[in-house]
């Protein structure tokens, strides 16, 4: 097998873990079929992150480190992860299924000629070839699918493969490349509306509020959980769509697909749409006051109750906890 490609995402010169997880699952995958793993990382900085990408399975990176790559841009980007594609000819790539993966994936499996599985929720091997599996129909069923000739691309949900425990005695071997850096579009800058607070795809602990807070007014128990916690804040569609909160913080299928280890819903009934975008987290707690709400039917854990009761008492739990841990 000639190998694994996996896209390394870095922000501000730090490797999301999304991208740690791409690289872990590609070593997995690769113990089976006796490949090798490399990675492509893109943007000012990149060579210095080989050695993280190395201990966590890389045996190769291929780096773009120039500084035309400083923002994001999606011709440029595209040009420079299908030219190693291109040079390398791996068997598989595999990208985070990010906000910039899921511009980025679709648009290198367009160069390479090749088809590309979504939002995958695991990889299995199957002879000298990988399976997919990705969840359909807003979550209802899933899909097991395989790939016609090669590469066979995919992007991965972040949060759901594990990462490979940190060998900090690997190093990999680093290679420079170039390509074209032109762009028809071009940013000249962006704007953080969150600076400060923890990533809500990336985020291991996910605290969402819904409609049944009532106002936004409310809203403020939900955050001082999270903050309580060390979580991101989440909502539903119907607070985003009131207007309480940003669009950014929506998960389900017209937001964010986030798969923390824990899920906590406050006032949140369950509508499909929302389930669709948090139901493959590890375990989820519901709190709700309706017993009938289908929140229940997805959860770990139920706390039947007034939630303007609940999450004070649970918040000032949340501080003695952590406190009392240091």
């Amino acid at each position: 097998m000639p190998g694994i490609l996996t896209f390394a995402e870095q922000r501000d010169g730090k490797l999301r873990r999304s991208s740690l997880e791409v690289v872990s699952e590609a070593k997995r995958q690769a113990g089976a079929f006796g490949g090798t793993v490399s990675a492509v990382v893109v943007g000012p900085g990149s060579e210095g992150l080989a050695g993280e990408l190395a201990s966590y399975g890389a045996d190769k990176v291929h780096v773009f480190d120039d500084a035309a790559y400083g923002a994001y841009a999606t011709e440029a980007w595209a040009r420079a992860v299908a030219s190693v594609v291109e040079g390398t000819k791996p068997a598989v790539v595999l990208f985070p299924m990010t906000a910039m993966g899921k511009d980025l994936a679709p648009r290198v499996a367009a160069k390479a000629k090749a088809g590309l599985a979504s939002d995958c929720v695991a990889l299995e091997a199957k002879g000298e070839r990988l399976v997919a599996r990705r969840p359909i129909y807003a979550g209802k069923a899933y899909a097991t699918v395989e790939w016609e000739g090669e590469p066979q691309m995919a992007s991965l949900r972040p949060n759901v493969f594990a990462l490979e425990t940190q060998d900090t005695s690997r190093t990999a071997e680093v290679v420079k490349g170039s390509a074209d850096t032109s762009s028809r579009a071009k940013v000249t800058s962006t704007q953080a509306t969150a600076e400060g607070k923890i990533e809500l795809t990336e985020a291991q602990i996910v605290v969402s509020g819904g409609r049944g807070l009532k106002g936004p007014e409310n809203f403020p128990l939900v955050t001082a959980l999270a903050e309580a916690m060390g979580a991101a804040v989440g909502a539903s569609r119907a607070v985003v769509d009131a207007g309480w909160v940003e669009h950014q913080m929506q998960v389900g299928q017209t937001g964010k697909t986030v798969s923390p280890s824990l899920y906590v819903a406050c006032a949140i009934s369950g509508a499909i749409q929302h389930l669709a975008g948090m139901s493959t987290s590890k375990y989820i707690v519901a709190i709700n006051k309706d017993p009938d709400a289908p929140i229940f039917k997805v959860a770990n854990y139920g706390i039947l109750g007034d939630v303007f009761q609940v999450l004070p008492k649970l918040t000032e739990a949340a501080k003695a906890h952590f406190a009392a841990r240091g």
